[in-house]
């Protein structure tokens, strides 16, 4: 079973198995797939700065929540935002998975800094997939599917994907208190407690 993610004086640690670095890179490869951008737009000077000139809002609902819109009741200012930010919001996504995953290479895991922030990312953006495809909109939704813990009774994908997304919850939750323990320390110029 995994071990949570804990600071230490090497960095940021966690341990998984194997079954579970095989879940997490395929998560972060379905989210990869998701976010990818297709093929450079024909004037290679917006691709080059960043423009999706054809943007619009995602019809996966997932995707939505990944690419949120920018301004609430306004598509027009929306849509324009979109077209200015996109592509630069979906490589960094990408670039975060991307990282996390391969940072699964070993069943330990050691995390500097900039990994940290990767691996946050990683795991917050499959968390948002994972949330949307359960339909967990307020908090007895949420209730629900954290009360959903024996993965002996996963027999269906609901249950599967439940368990899934409490296991990704955990590994956030313990990943931020881990970046906040190694932020407290260096606020108490090294010194660990």
């Amino acid at each position: 079973m995994a071990e949570p993610f804990t600071y230490g004086r090497r960095g940021i640690a966690a341990r998984f198995e194997d079954a579970e670095r095989e879940l997490l890179r395929g998560l972060f490869n379905d989210v990869i797939g998701m976010l990818e951008v297709g093929p450079a737009d024909a004037d290679p000077l917006e691709a080059l700065v960043g423009l999706t000139p054809n943007a619009a809002e995602p019809e996966d609902p997932a995707l939505l929540r990944l690419l949120p819109n920018a301004v609430k009741d306004d598509a027009e200012s929306s849509l324009e935002f979109r077209r200015l930010t996109e592509r630069s919001l979906r490589e960094s996504k990408v670039g975060a998975l991307r990282a996390a995953a391969m940072g699964l290479e070993s069943g330990h895991v050691l995390l500097d800094d900039a990994a940290s922030r990767h691996w946050s990312t990683a795991l917050n953006d499959v968390r948002l997939v994972l949330a949307e495809r359960l339909g967990i909109r307020s908090e007895e939704d949420a209730e629900r599917i954290h009360g959903i813990t024996d993965w002996a009774e996963a027999d269906d994908v609901e249950k599967y994907l439940a368990l899934v997304y409490n296991f990704i919850t955990w590994l956030q939750t313990t990943l931020v208190e881990a970046m906040l323990d190694a932020h407290r320390v260096r606020l108490n110029g090294g010194a660990d407690g």
